[in-house]
């Protein structure tokens, strides 16, 4: 008997959720050990500011090309399968950065790594929207996405110790053996199908939304802000390593500011989603925290002690939690309930998209002009996406950007 497809009784919506949230809390922890680590493990092997970026950037291209491809396939083949399959290339990802030796080898690997990344989030995503009921969609996404922040706070705090302890390549191996273990919790766990609490009808297709997609202005605001937010996110992911360490920081320091601001923007996700479900205007609340993003990354390239980038890191968290938050309830408001799936892997391509961008272009922009200016460079391209967010959704109604005329 096929375990991906083994047929048990039907777990309750609180175990269904609580087994996801364990899943993508140990796949996030696993993965982000890495994360702080690899910049680190490239320079050792004689990459340059534009080679690390560029390693970032083949991750976040595969994430962001396959995640709508991948959700199809998960349509078809099962949420399940789909997650194993991430799960199994992730670990192998972590075997292949244990034997490489060369900075292009560290790049094919990364282009493997985000083809199992994407096979995880999203899907997992798409499993939690399955069995969750109407009235529980909010919770669920603020459990299943705290979760994740939880998993990203302690994986690179976790991997910088341990790559300061034993080094680079024994912290591939044993990143590697955890989701190893993780595969084979998912198979005897994650029951193969779960739509049987959420009480929506199943969609039989919708052409006319795929045609009008680009006359839903709220959508295209949306991932507009999102694409802009996640670069600066990735400003921050990509080069806040290399940043610290030319001023000393060792690797552990470095993990601490990663988890420093992974953990505060996990803790905000609850109570911040608490807050959009009571003010009267989503749009507004992330649009405030997408500029109070901005002002503090653009300081964060000004930073020079381990104090100065741990309080600005807490920060980012809190301004991350204050800006995602609420843009993620936005975009289930704006679009077609039968049309949701289709505006979540928008939402997660404009996630990677973002973070690709930043780790291809800003690596050669520090070569350039610095850390400094390119932060602030950053920092401005929020801003810019912000104001373009503001001015798509002027004339959706319940926004409140609405103007006269």
């Amino acid at each position: 008997m096929n375990p991906l497809h083994t047929k048990t009784a039907a777990p309750s919506y609180a175990t269904l959720l609580a087994i996801c949230c364990g899943i993508a809390f140990a796949s996030y922890l696993g993965s982000y050990m890495r994360i702080p680590v690899v910049p680190l493990f490239a320079v050792s092997l004689q990459a340059t500011t534009l080679e690390v970026g560029l390693i970032n950037a083949a991750f976040l291209l595969m994430c962001g090309a396959l995640s709508i491809p991948v959700g199809i396939l998960s349509d078809r083949w099962g949420r399940k399968l789909l997650i194993t399959c991430g799960l199994a290339v992730s670990a192998a990802t972590s075997l292949l950065l244990y034997l490489s030796t060369t900075p292009g080898q560290l790049i094919a690997i990364y282009l493997f790594f985000g083809t199992g990344l994407a096979a995880i989030g999203p899907t997992l995503m798409s499993y939690v929207a399955d069995f969750s009921p109407a009235t529980h969609l909010g919770r669920s996404y603020g459990w299943y996405t705290t979760a994740i922040y939880s998993g990203m706070s302690l994986g690179p705090a976790l991997g910088g110790f341990v790559a300061q302890w034993l080094g680079f390549k024994p912290l591939f191996l044993i990143a590697g053996f955890f989701v190893f273990l993780l595969i084979w919790a998912t198979v005897f766990f994650l029951p193969a199908h779960a739509s049987h609490l959420s009480q929506r009808p199943a969609s039989s297709g919708t052409p006319a939304f795929t045609r009008d997609i680009f006359k839903n202005r709220g959508l295209l605001g949306c991932w507009l802000l999102t694409l802009g937010g996640c670069f600066g996110q990735g400003m921050f992911v990509t080069f806040c390593p290399l940043l610290t360490h030319d001023y000393g920081l060792s690797m552990g320091e470095i993990g601490l500011v990663f988890t420093a601001q992974a953990v505060f923007n996990a803790l905000s996700r609850l109570p911040f989603g608490r807050l959009s479900d009571r003010v009267r205007s989503r749009a507004w609340l992330a649009a405030l925290g997408f500029v109070s993003f901005a002002f503090f990354l653009a300081v964060f390239g000004f930073c020079r002690t381990l104090s100065q980038f741990l309080l600005v890191s807490v920060a980012l968290g809190v301004t991350m939690g204050l800006s995602f938050t609420p843009l993620g309830a936005l975009i289930a408001e704006v679009a077609a309930p039968e049309a949701r799936g289709l505006a979540m892997g928008g939402y997660n391509t404009s996630i990677y998209l973002g973070m690709m961008l930043s780790s291809a272009f800003m690596g050669g922009a520090i070569n350039a002009v610095g850390y400094e200016i390119s932060f602030l460079l950053s920092a401005l391209l929020v801003l810019v996406a912000t104001a373009g967010f503001c001015r798509l959704l002027r004339k959706v109604p319940g926004s409140g950007f609405r103007v006269p005329g």
